[in-house]
């Protein structure tokens, strides 16, 4: 059944069943917990649910749902209370499972900001209780105003509950004139145990857990009953302010605790991300003792403003991430290494394992990364594992830490048998045979075929049809793989040719298994509704390596229709020139990527696939921004030397908002030079050709009112 099977080895129409199934799953989880005080299901699988759903939606992206559970945080108010609009949005927590993933976010974290690894970036590291998220708002020190997190921007008036709690002061002195307070509303253990011999001695429902208690209790609606029950508070952050607590997070939670709110006693400040592992592994280490649930530690950057220039994605913080407590483990025999090749000639090995249950999934296969981790190195040469390679007959452990698609951890030397061998990675591809190659400071090996791979030509189908890219309807994963396997497709332009090739079409198409007369009619009307397409979805479409979707729509900003885009890509081939270094200078586009696109469009096949598609598309224009009252809109800018009052990337981003087009070199097209500290030879060229120059704030004033 699909529920039991690894996310990559789902045809399109198991994975539409699997995104229907897991969307009332994790409804019903959400409303059960959120709603109703009555999970069905532990934290451990609903983690689960999410990733599984999440990575279904990554490799069938076409096929994502208009309720998808990625796009939702927590669940509608209960009837029962009267509903209340949060002043801002109470947003959740991205999740990072692994000491990687935490190291992952600090250096993201720095290089949205522009610091190098010398530059101070403190974070507070603090227990995430397993209890429920409560707003507390306060108007000239008064309490008028309680609320459930709801969905995140309505959720339930709790105010008559919330006064009867020890922890929450409902008359505050010294405070800002409106303060709202957030934290966790949670039960101990001691407390948890207590209530339950209540319960069961009046022959009352009880608890399953202190977390399902903490909720049932604050959602009463006879505030009588919260009274009797012991319920506790930790105070972690805020919402709407009339005037800011403090300059950094530890000093805004300190300034709540002085108001008079419980904070919790192991929130740390770190400098760096061994500090926040290690604090990790010490609050790991006194789980058992704390006398409470917790899931995991948040991080949070320290700096309040650094935290508002990270901002927010659609519903968690930038600046923001819980780091869980690992799941369940199992061992198993590894059967067999698989090499799997992607659309960008990536060669995966996938490791086909007897079946085994972890954390109540039945696992049968797990990710290996690449050569060097099955032979026990990271990218750097170093061991890992222990220096342990893995080979086919091994006994390893396995892991899902809240990963949909599971992991290795470790092998078992004593169990190895005698007549195991390394593992030798290939050096050719197992669909074509081409030559498969690792450059130079590329962990993953990659096959040469290019076109002539079958693997790369139907995974570049796939992603040419996905929701990001032509999101052409009716034209799936199963659908790709069926025209590939019966000769009808071969390259995205043979999609817009398929009418013209079978004269009408469907009589052809309508006996195919799979397809009648009006499927296949409809996918010859939605083949045709992509004849006209936006240019940032034809970019992202091509697949090429490192262009994603959103430097896809960078450059089609920049660059503003196709055949300015071809002339500027092709010109730049040889890389170097204005062409080059104007490319490179565009925001989010660096020297990889630039790289990834000359060298496409440099190639003869590739070039001749892209113009054949191109031969039957009307490439729209890309919108151009409002600037209405821009004084740099249609101006080519330049920054060079070090911006003390932002980043290169923000001002970069932020001219091109306003209509300039931003380069990496000064030349006579120049306008504008903006010259920091430590301008060189760009300064100097500027002023040998009279460009208007600017400081940093002879810019910021400049762009002022724009």
């Amino acid at each position: 059944m699909a529920e039991t099977k690894d996310v990559a080895e789902l045809t399109a129409d198991e994975a539409r069943s699997e995104l229907k199934r897991l969307a009332t799953l994790i409804a019903r989880a959400d409303q059960a917990y959120h709603s109703e005080d009555a999970p069905q299901i532990t934290d451990a699988e609903y983690d689960r649910l999410k990733r599984r759903n999440a990575a279904i939606e990554v490799r069938f992206a076409d096929l994502k749902r208009s309720d998808s559970p990625s796009d939702r945080v927590g669940a509608r108010p209960s009837e029962g209370f009267a509903k209340v609009a949060h002043a801002m949005r109470m947003m959740s927590l991205g999740n990072a499972f692994e000491a990687s993933e935490v190291e992952d976010f600090v250096a993201s974290v720095r290089k949205y900001l522009g610091l190098d690894a010398t530059a101070d970036l403190a974070f507070t590291a603090e227990p995430k209780i397993d209890g429920l998220s409560l707003s507390l708002r306060y108007e000239d020190g008064l309490l008028v105003q309680a609320a459930t997190r709801g969905d995140g921007t309505l959720g339930e008036n709790v105010t008559a509950n919330a006064q009867t709690i020890g922890d929450i002061p409902t008359r505050i002195e010294g405070a800002p004139a409106v303060l709202e307070v957030r934290g966790e509303v949670y039960m101990s253990h001691p407390d948890f145990a207590a209530l339950n011999a209540r319960q069961a001695e009046q022959k009352a429902k009880t608890f399953a857990n202190p977390r399902n208690a903490a909720a049932g209790s604050l959602r009463q609606l006879d505030p009588a009953i919260t009274r009797a029950r012991p319920l506790r508070f930790f105070a972690y952050a805020w919402g709407d302010l009339s005037a800011p607590l403090a300059d950094t997070q530890m000093g805004a939670i300190e300034r709540l605790q002085a108001l008079g709110f419980t904070i919790n006693p192991l929130t740390r400040l770190c400098r760096d991300a061994p500090e926040m592992l290690a604090h990790y592994h010490d609050i790991e280490a006194r789980r058992a003792q704390l006398g409470y649930d917790i899931d995991g530690v948040v991080y949070k950057v320290d700096d309040l403003a650094l935290q508002r220039r990270l901002g927010f994605r659609s519903t968690t913080p930038r600046w923001a991430i819980a780091h869980k407590f690992p799941a369940e483990l199992a061992w198993t025999r590894l059967e067999a290494i698989e090499i799997q090749v992607g659309r960008t000639g990536a060669l995966s090995p996938v490791a086909r394992l007897a079946p085994v249950t972890v954390g109540g999934v039945v696992v049968s296969n797990a990710t290996l990364h690449n050569e060097d981790y099955i032979a026990g190195r990271d990218a750097k040469g170093g061991e890992i594992r222990g220096g342990k390679d893995i080979r086919i007959g091994d006994w390893v452990q396995v892991y899902r830490a809240g990963d949909v698609i599971p992991k290795l951890a470790d092998v078992d030397l004593s169990r190895r048998p005698p007549d195991a061998v390394a593992y030798r990675f290939p050096d050719r591809c197992p669909q074509c045979d081409s030559t498969a190659l690792r450059e130079e400071g590329d962990a993953i090996r990659r096959c040469t075929g290019g076109v002539i791979c079958p693997a790369q030509a139907v995974e570049k189908l796939k992603h040419f049809v996905s929701r990001a890219a032509f999101d052409i309807d009716g034209l799936g994963t199963r659908q790709i793989e069926q025209l590939y396997r019966d000769g009808w497709i071969s390259e995205p332009a043979d999609i817009f040719q398929l009418r013209a090739r079978f004269g009408a079409g469907v009589q052809q198409l309508k006996n195919r298994e799979g397809w009648g007369e009006k499927s296949a009619a409809k996918l010859f009307q939605a083949i045709d509704a992509r004849r006209r397409i936006a240019l940032g979805r034809l970019i992202f479409a091509l697949g090429i390596r490192h262009v994603g979707e959103v430097a896809s729509n960078m450059l089609a900003r920049h660059y503003g229709d196709w055949p300015s885009f071809q002339k500027a890509v092709t010109e730049a081939g040889d890389r170097s020139g204005e062409a080059w270094e104007t490319l490179i200078g565009i925001d989010g586009i660096g020297s990889v990527m630039a790289t990834s696109l000359v060298t496409a469009f440099a190639q003869s096949a590739e070039r001749a696939s892209i113009d054949r598609l191109v031969a039957h598309l009307e490439v729209e224009t890309a919108a151009a921004p409002d600037t209405a009252n821009s004084p740099v809109a249609g101006k080519t800018v330049v920054f060079t030397g070090t911006l003390e009052r932002m980043t290169r990337a923000e001002a970069k981003a932020r001219a091109e908002a306003l209509g300039a087009k931003v380069s990496g070199s000064v030349s006579a097209r120049t306008d504008i030079l903006v010259a920091g500290p430590g301008a060189g030879s760009k300064a100097k060229k500027a002023a040998e050709l009279g460009i208007q120059t600017l400081d940093e704030d002879g810019w910021l004033a400049l762009i002022e009112d724009a």
